[in-house]
């Protein structure tokens, strides 16, 4: 939703019903987004959507939405167009070169833009079956994950590898006239539906025999090749460029943008990059194109989803006949989560407005403290169930960043990753990536006052202002949201500790 030219809420329906349902209108986030923002349904003025949208007839779904806003403008925006519009028009720059590049969405796997102002323009377009996601995807499931979910344990995964079959993906990812890639499809066997579908001349290329279980070590040396070769073909398509943004679900992939931040001078990235980050580029297409307005709309915050108010909380925590404390002030609040901080145990954090997008960003969050030995084990095989390669970030307050750590300006939304500096590789063994890589969030002041004053309340307890953070969702499920999520998620975990609002739990 934007309200005056400025974000008012911006809500995913998977993080409300926690129910997926091709096809069917988003109730729920709509309530919840019109809710937030303060605004009803009549009073909209126009409903951007971005492509595609409709399973069936897009004139069905265009009426249905007719009904819906019945004073509302509807505009239709293509899928790269609002992949493009979500990066450029929250970026820092008044012209850019910009990619969005995913599977295959409308059909083409990649647009290249160049903008100027308030315009974008495509000036090469790149068509399915075409497609670094769609080697992504292959790769992930010739892995052993689920392709189109898991793909994000294929770039962790690439940090503990070597780059020994790159070639053999650079081959796949042959550049066809001005460094656009072409894919070889020699490499992949139509009739094999499993494992990728990869051909033979793959598995020769690779010194594996065809349905040979892949060993641990060239699993994760192929996840390195593809990654390698995956950041390379990224760079050549955007050709030569002082400003860069990019978006699609591939921009989703923290060690390309950071791959991309030493390459160029200049570059943002849309934060939640993938298909939900549409509904930002709808609107901002619609603001800038349709109503010609020339004012960027400010981007302060991912924040953007429904809060709670102490009333409610504790209707939910009543209602669960459940024993709590509530702490008064903010203060006393701070000292307490780092009182069990402290203590080594984890505290999920839920406060003011849920993030918008795949990342928490200190709203929705399980905490943990680097100094805690343990933690690695704790959030990973405890809590999170997940492979041990698969880190959490490291929260820091964005003015002690540098100290710490050597990160780039994407860090502040964890669309990046930065490094460790030498002297604190021991301290932060726990989350590192392969050799010293490490998921940064710095955290502004302005931003999020809670958890940047907990963050540095941290500091002067311990002498170390950092706290690991990862995601409050358990096993597959979205972001919690609402505080019946959080209690869930709380009481069927191995998390110590619950902050919601001003509300404490333990167990």
């Amino acid at each position: 939703m934007l309200r005056d030219g400025q974000f008012a809420s911006a809500v995913e329906q998977a993080k409300i019903s926690h129910h997926e349902r091709p096809g069917a209108f988003p109730e729920e986030a709509l309530s919840a987004a019109l809710k937030t923002a303060d605004v009803t349904s009549q009073q909209v003025d126009c409903v951007a959507i971005a492509r595609p949208f409709a399973l069936g007839p897009e004139s069905v779904a265009q009426l249905e939405l007719r009904a819906r806003f019945p004073h509302s403008e509807i505009v239709v925006v293509g899928h790269h167009r609002a992949h493009a519009a979500s990066a450029y028009y929250v970026s820092p720059f008044d012209g850019a070169t910009v990619l969005s590049v995913d599977r295959a969405g409308d059909f083409r796997s990649a647009v290249l833009f160049e903008a100027n102002g308030r315009h974008l323009l495509p000036v090469r377009e790149l068509y399915f079956p075409d497609s670094l996601g769609d080697l992504f995807n292959r790769v992930t499931e010739l892995l052993g994950y689920k392709t189109r979910a898991d793909e994000h344990k294929v770039q962790w995964l690439s940090a503990y590898g070597r780059p020994d079959y790159i070639d053999v993906f650079r081959s796949i990812l042959r550049k066809g006239s001005g460094r656009w890639l072409y894919t070889d499809r020699t490499f992949f066997d139509a009739d094999r539906l499993t494992q990728g579908g990869f051909s033979a001349r793959f598995y020769d290329a690779i010194g594996i025999g065809m349905g040979e279980c892949i060993p641990q070590a060239t699993r994760a040396n192929l996840a390195a090749s593809l990654q390698a070769a995956v950041n390379e073909t990224v760079a050549s398509m955007l050709g030569e460029a002082t400003n860069v943004c990019i978006a699609g679900g591939l921009a989703l992939n923290t060690l390309l943008v950071r791959s991309l931040e030493q390459t160029f001078p200049n570059v943002f990235v849309q934060p939640v990059a993938g298909n939900a980050g549409t509904a930002l580029g709808a609107a901002l297409h619609a603001w800038h194109e349709v109503y010609q307005e020339s004012t960027r709309v400010q981007f302060r915050t991912l924040c953007l989803g429904p809060s709670y108010t102490p009333i409610e909380v504790k209707q939910v925590l009543e209602n669960c006949k459940l024993r709590f404390r509530y702490l008064l002030t903010e203060g006393e609040l701070i000292e307490q989560a780092i009182r069990v901080l402290n203590d080594s145990k984890i505290v999920a954090w839920m406060h003011g407005r849920m993030e918008f997008g795949p990342r928490a960003l200190g709203n929705r969050s399980i905490l943990a403290s680097p100094l805690n030995p343990y933690s690695t084990e704790n959030l990973n095989v405890f809590i999170k169930h997940r492979e041990s390669f698969r880190k959490f970030a490291a929260s820091v307050p964005v003015e002690q960043a540098d100290k710490y750590f050597e990160v780039g300006c994407n860090a502040r939304y964890l669309a990046s990753v930065g490094h460790v500096r030498p002297e604190f590789r021991e301290t932060f063994a726990a989350a590192t990536l392969g050799e010293d890589c490490i998921r940064v969030h710095t955290v502004d002041p302005e931003e999020n006052p809670l958890y940047h004053a907990l963050l540095t309340a941290t500091g002067k307890a311990t002498g170390l202002p950092v706290l690991y953070n990862t995601s409050f969702n358990l096993f597959g499920d979205p972001l919690v949201c609402t505080p019946r999520d959080a209690v869930r998620s709380f009481y069927s975990s191995g998390i110590d500790a619950l902050f919601v609002g001003n509300f404490y739990l333990e167990k």
